[in-house]
């Protein structure tokens, strides 16, 4: 089975290109819906242990979280430590699972990928892009997004540019969706025949 990470910097399409490979019939790995069930069950009393008042009725407030994190790349470590060896474990699962069933290319959709060392974890890294014109748009659309949080968002993710360069496959998705999806057919037909590379 080939396993592909999915990554691309916030606002460039990235969840719908998730959808899309899903609707190809790909399995696909989810971290950021994997870390929210975390923040509502197996993680609550580690990060209220490391983070006081961050927790409240058994989940965690994401707002105060971000609000004591985002700025404090300590703090960031901190909840790394905390968050990424059980999003491993669920991630071991979900590829064991996958391989079973039989499928011949699995999607691990990491928005931080790169900046984690996740492409050592996969055999091919699709990056999703747009311009930078739609990707902000798309950003300042979105409940409670202000450009400086965007700034401080960007700031921790590998520029755009940089991504494609160490990209296997791009994906562009400032075209709507069926441009996409016909890019998704031919990144599953090169991904069948490629060899495995994940150490």
């Amino acid at each position: 089975m080939i396993v592909l990470g999915l990554t691309g910097s916030i606002g460039m399409g990235k969840s719908t290109t998730a959808k899309l490979f899903a609707e190809a019939g790909v399995p696909v790995y989810d971290a950021d819906a994997i870390v929210h069930m975390l923040y509502e069950g197996e993680a609550v009393p580690a990060i209220e242990a490391a983070f006081p008042g961050t927790t409240a009725g058994g989940k965690v407030d994401r707002n105060k979280l971000s609000a004591q994190v985002v700025h404090d790349p300590v703090a960031i470590k901190r909840l790394e430590q905390i968050v990424h060896p059980m999003l491993g474990a669920s991630r071991q699962r979900f590829l064991h699972d996958a391989e079973q069933s039989g499928a011949p290319v699995a999607v691990v959709d990491v928005p931080l990928l790169y900046e984690t060392g996740g492409e050592s974890r996969v055999d091919a890294v699709v990056v999703v892009t747009t311009t930078p014109e739609i990707q902000r748009q798309r950003i300042l659309a979105r409940d409670n997004m202000t450009n400086e949080k965007l700034d401080g968002i960007l700031a921790r993710q590998l520029p755009d540019a940089e991504k494609r360069k160490r990209a296997d496959f791009v994906v562009d998705t400032s075209y709507g969706l069926d441009p996409v999806r016909a890019q998704i057919r031919d990144i599953l037909d090169q991904a069948a025949k490629m060899p495995q590379r994940r150490s």
